[in-house]
């Protein structure tokens, strides 16, 4: 199949994706919209939001309509890095015997990350970032395409461990998931509470989305966008020549180079989602907030006077 008609195709596919996800979610359409991009574009999530908004049924439903294999994982503080990578055990003819964890699937749900102390936390973000687990000396591949959706709960910071800077670095996009509307908390009630039980087709098999990442790699971009992606980048650090005053005030430190990477490989995904051979500049501007939200550090001016970081991104275009 040529490229041009792999996008074709895979415009068609993910509006099916969508209808078979509405099957199940109510609304939420910005955040399965972002998963979506972050599975086509090979990336990882980070889902923030407070218990309740079906975050593990969202996942669930997208695994099952990807026709991928998903597995979760609940941190927490007692969790061990053999709990999620699995251990050695000796079988019946005292042989050595490798038994997988949980991590070794295709969508991984690490529920409540900053739950975990950072001995566990590095153990996923090793699978998450090498796409392999290192367990007693032996390398064990990972199945492609690999896919984690961290959450994190927004409320509770006692008794956490949030993870550093570096870490959160490693997911492409941080998702924030807000409360339904009034009619959509209607049309959940009413679905929810009934014994209806939707049936949710998988439309993909794991190859084929493992080609459409392909497909999508190779989409060409045009010099401007990239220096488009790189300079908005760049206007998050205080230090830079390009930074407004704005930015200098309530922002202590800026995003780093894999901010621009993922950039535009989000905004080259978008593209192809929405049937465009080339990402343009509003590609670019589309999947910003998303992929800086976790990557910019504010100081105390911008937290005493109440200043997200969604307004500090928006003063960057």
């Amino acid at each position: 199949m040529s490229d041009v008609a792999a996008i074709q195709q895979l415009v068609q596919k993910q509006k099916a994706l969508k209808q078979e996800i509405a099957k199940v979610i109510v609304g939420q359409d910005e955040v399965i919209n972002q998963i979506v991009l972050s599975v086509f574009a090979g990336g990882h999530a980070l889902l923030i939001g407070v218990p309740g908004l079906a975050k593990t049924l969202m996942v669930n439903t997208i695994s099952k309509a990807l026709g991928l294999n998903f597995k979760r994982i609940q941190f927490t503080p007692d969790l061990m890095p053999s709990d999620i990578l699995g251990s050695e055990i000796l079988d019946e003819n005292r042989q050595f015997k490798f038994i997988k964890g949980p991590v070794f699937s295709n969508i991984i749900l690490a529920d409540e990350i900053n739950r975990t102390p950072p001995k566990t936390q590095a153990a996923l973000l090793e699978a998450m970032q090498e796409r392999s687990v290192t367990v007693a000396g032996h390398n064990y591949k990972l199945e492609l395409p690999y896919f984690v959706l961290a959450t994190q709960n927004p409320i509770e910071q006692e008794g956490t461990y949030p993870l550093p800077e570096a870490q959160l670095d490693r997911f492409m996009f941080a998702i924030k998931l807000e409360y339904p509307s009034f009619q959509e908390e209607v049309d959940v009630v009413k679905a929810t509470t009934s014994d209806f039980k939707p049936v949710v087709n998988s439309l993909f098999t794991a190859q084929e989305i493992t080609d459409f990442q392909n497909v999508i790699r190779k989409i060409p971009v045009a010099d401007n966008v990239i220096e488009y992606a790189v300079t908005l980048v760049s206007k998050t650090r205080p230090d830079n020549p390009l930074t407004n005053d704005f930015v200098k005030t309530y922002i202590d430190w800026g995003a780093g180079p894999r901010a621009s990477q993922n950039l535009i490989l989000a905004a080259k995904t978008q593209a192809a989602l929405n049937g465009k051979f080339s990402p343009d500049i509003e590609d670019v501007q589309s999947v910003a907030t998303g992929i800086l939200r976790h990557r910019i550090v504010k100081n105390y001016k911008a937290d005493a006077e109440g200043i997200s970081e969604e307004e500090i991104i928006k003063k960057l275009f």
